[in-house]
């Protein structure tokens, strides 16, 4: 065992574009229970950054379903809004290194450039050495440079050519709000987060964030991203999917659910223990390895 490792700190990081459905359930219960078996800390963040998307009294529905749940974070949540700041030192940083430039293109503009690896339209270079006579900037996009390649323990080895797979990509948009990817990266390197264990769905924006970790000079934290739920269509459960809410007056029954989901094998009877019980057994019984080595499956009907 290696002395100097850092302790384990983990974290469940929802957007509140809604109440929290199968999908995030599924994320919550795993990054809890592997931060609880390597004894670490687990925090929480409400992902707000993209405020148009934000639902009013989302952030508080998600509190109050995690507790009814059973779910005890480490220290007072964190709101990415209440960061801006510190997306705003990291950008400048990046404007100081030469690793980000300023762009005019529009989205219309690129309707027609080839799909990224995560199905957004690559960036064709246009504005990467300078922008066009007569055009102002409207956003703020990362020079992607070199492959990234890291072992995820749940989904294996990964590889991305940033520049092919996906192309120059914003930190800061068109509507002067900072991008996803910037702000979880100065978030999870603030927290101190050393393991990341999230959906599947996001596993193709690792590459982009670890490459920001590099240019930032932060730890790289390990990476483990869980199936993602989808509905019988094979659909991601979201609130454009019309996703139910977690029945949160029947919590033992939904936590067993998202058990078997995750390849952890409970009891049949287990639903109808309390839900005490139901923590207990999830504490002593998780194991990360069982986690099936799938980006996706079909959500329980539960």
């Amino acid at each position: 065992m290696n002395d100097l490792a850092p302790p384990y700190v983990g974290r469940f990081a929802p957007s509140p574009t809604g109440p929290l459905h199968f999908g995030s359930l599924v994320a919550a219960l795993g990054s809890f229970l592997e931060a609880r078996r390597q004894r670490g800390r687990w925090l929480l963040r409400i992902e707000d950054v993209d405020t148009p998307r934000t639902v009013p009294g989302a952030s508080e529905s998600i509190l109050t379903t995690l507790t009814r749940f059973g779910f005890e974070w480490d220290d007072d949540p964190v709101w990415q809004s209440r960061r801006i700041q510190a997306y705003a030192a990291a950008l400048e940083q990046l404007k100081r290194s030469g690793a980000v430039f300023p762009c005019a293109c529009s989205r219309r503009e690129m309707a027609d450039s080839a799909l990224a690896r995560d199905g957004s339209r690559r960036y064709p270079g246009t504005c990467r050495d300078g922008l066009p006579p007569g055009r102002s900037p409207r956003a703020w996009r990362v020079r992607a440079e070199g492959v990234i390649r890291f072992d995820d323990t749940v989904q294996g080895p990964q590889e991305e050519d940033l520049a092919r797979d996906v192309g120059d990509y914003v930190v800061l948009r068109a509507d002067g709000l900072f991008a996803y990817q910037l702000a979880v990266v100065v978030d999870d390197a603030d927290a101190g987060i050393t393991h990341i264990v999230r959906g599947a769905d996001l596993l193709d924006s690792s590459a982009r964030q670890i490459h920001l970790q590099h240019l930032l000079g932060v730890p790289q934290p390990a990476y483990a991203h869980l199936p993602v739920a989808t509905n019988d269509a094979g659909e991601k459960l979201s609130k454009q999917t019309l996703a139910r809410a977690i029945d949160d007056q029947r919590p033992a029954i939904a936590l067993v659910a998202a058990l078997r989901f995750l390849g952890q094998n409970p009891p049949p009877d287990l639903g109808q223990a309390s839900l005490q019980e139901v923590w207990s057994w999830s504490r002593a019984h998780w194991r990360l390895d069982k986690v099936p080595h799938l980006r996706h499956a079909v959500a329980p009907h539960c």
